[in-house]
């Protein structure tokens, strides 16, 4: 495309003077770009893509588009014959542009975006299958990897969205597979970032919105408005003739007030409160499957489900309002969809080697999450919770403390160890969260420990188990690293808590990566 098609994609922008290269990729990394690439440079929150422009520039970039004025720019870049454009907001004009030199497909799309706190990859998940089992041709994009037809392809180290300029090559890539459909995972940073700006939503569910991410958004009144956006998106997006657009909104949760007020488009609901259009009654827990009915004033839907928990129920009835009220889905379909859900790496995923206790790995990594976990964990067992957790460096510090309190109060013993520290010192990360236990009336060497090292931590705590006792270990669930410094480690909770279940039974156990907190024992 000519540069000037690409800027006019770009909303309040226009290109009127110089040169209209043709452009052959618009891409963000200045080693990526090659001859006939647009080189988009805009500041990050490591590194500043203006800096690189010469680089791009010297592997053949045909313009460049960023926010600073070009008098403000290195000489070489000023002198240069390409193309400069400025723009008010870059990751906007990147989202925008990229969209536009893969003919805009979201457009082409039906496409379901999916936000929240906890619970987004899972309901996600559970609506793809929904699609799956109507015979519906559909793509996925979440946190955990991109589905496109028989592929399957990481998204990468740590979960948030992918780039826009991936976004859209992905959802260009389902365009182009035969796909109708796209479920799309939107997180906050995602939507903040403009990372989805430029995907035209036709329906849009929540989960719930708990404290998470203050360390990014600043306030819950930011986050609360990041997530928001999305349905924001609903009422500026290019209709469909063959979809209408609504909101799913859970009327159980304290988001609700919040989103019902400033929506554009029509909207349902679903959770357990009197007034919600679609709500679920008559839960039965086991250790391994969960059965409820999911109602509406015309129909009630039989459910059964290798998902457990009641966060589960609600992730099920947050894809049954979208794919009955939002798709038209019958109920045969949304059925067998649930039933057939396979379990999701690290979601409430028991580790089951013939053991007289039970063991899981899950993602829990907020405060609700990890409340929601434990009262699962309780309903699950008469013998004691043990779990194991802590909290990421450089991310929300408020939580900690927060976490802490939850594990003192409903889990009999408790192992805080690493994270993801980062940069920061792991040590310092730790007392926050055992700050929180002993004001929950906890002891340590009573009812916590501190263990440094993630895999020690999970060996000591199926060391404590007893016959009918649960052992859970929250944060880390599918993320194959763990992040030191700015180092990311080989990691696989899975992995270490099978080798921690087998050694216990004395059997050979797997070997697992080591970390860098290997040998450090515990913290007295």
């Amino acid at each position: 495309m000519k540069l000037s098609e690409l800027l006019s994609a770009v909303p309040d922008t226009t290109y009127l003077e110089g040169a209209d290269p043709d452009i052959t990729a618009v891409l963000e990394e200045s080693r990526r770009v090659t001859p006939g690439a647009l080189f988009v440079a805009r500041k990050g929150e490591k590194a500043d893509g203006h800096d690189f422009i010469k680089s791009a520039l010297e592997r053949g970039a045909e313009a460049v588009v960023g926010e600073r004025h070009i008098g403000d720019l290195a000489r070489g870049v000023m002198a240069s014959p390409s193309p400069y454009v400025q723009v008010p907001c870059a990751s906007r004009a990147l989202a925008w542009m990229s969209a536009a030199i893969h003919g805009f497909p979201s457009r082409q799309l039906v496409m379901v975006g999916v936000t929240g706190t906890d619970g987004k990859t899972t309901t996600c998940n559970l609506i793809y299958n929904i699609l799956s089992a109507a015979g519906i041709k559909s793509g996925l994009i979440s946190t955990m990897n991109a589905v496109i037809g028989d592929e399957v392809l990481d998204t990468g180290f740590h979960v948030t969205t992918p780039t826009s300029e991936a976004v859209q090559a992905y959802l260009a890539r389902m365009v182009t597979s035969g796909l109708t459909h796209c479920v799309f995972e939107v997180t906050s940073h995602g939507l903040a970032q403009n990372r989805v700006t430029a995907c035209d939503f036709d329906l849009a569910v929540v989960t719930n919105i708990t404290h998470e991410h203050l360390d990014f958004h600043g306030s819950m009144q930011s986050y609360l408005a990041a997530k928001a956006s999305l349905f924001d998106n609903l009422a500026m997006a290019a209709p469909k003739p063959e979809i209408a657009k609504l909101a799913l909104l859970n009327r159980d949760d304290s988001s609700y007030s919040f989103l019902v007020d400033r929506l554009q488009v029509p909207f349902s609901t679903y959770g357990t409160h009197p007034q919600a259009d679609l709500q679920s009654q008559g839960i039965e827990y086991t250790s391994s499957q969960t059965r409820f009915t999911a109602c509406t004033s015309e129909l009630s839907l039989s459910i059964e489900t290798s998902l457990i928990g009641e966060f589960n129920v609600m992730n099920c009835m947050a894809a049954i309002a979208c794919t009955l009220k939002g798709l038209d889905i019958g109920s045969a379909a949304i059925q067998r969809g649930i039933a057939d859900m396979p379990c999701i790496p690290g979601r409430m995923e028991k580790i089951d080697l013939g053991q007289d206790f039970m063991a899981f790995v899950d993602f829990a990594h907020t405060p609700n999450a990890l409340r929601s976990a434990l009262e699962v964990a309780r309903q699950l067992t008469q013998g004691r919770v043990i779990v194991v957790f802590g909290s990421a460096g450089l991310r929300d510090v408020a939580k900690r403390r927060w976490m802490g309190e939850v594990a003192a109060e409903l889990a009999d013993y408790a192992v805080i160890t690493a994270e993801d520290p980062r940069t920061e010192p792991l040590e310092e990360i730790m007392a926050e969260i055992v700050a929180g236990c002993i004001t929950a009336g906890s002891v340590e060497g009573v009812g916590f420990w501190r263990i440094p090292d993630r895999t020690e931590a999970i060996h000591f705590a199926a060391g404590l188990a007893a016959a009918g006792d649960l052992v859970m270990a929250c944060g880390k669930a599918h993320e194959q690293s763990m992040c030191f410094g700015e180092t990311e480690y080989p990691w696989d909770e899975r992995l270490a808590m099978r080798a921690a279940v087998a050694r216990k039974l004395g059997k050979p156990d797997p070997l697992v990566p080591e970390l860098p907190t290997a040998g450090q024992g515990m913290v007295s």
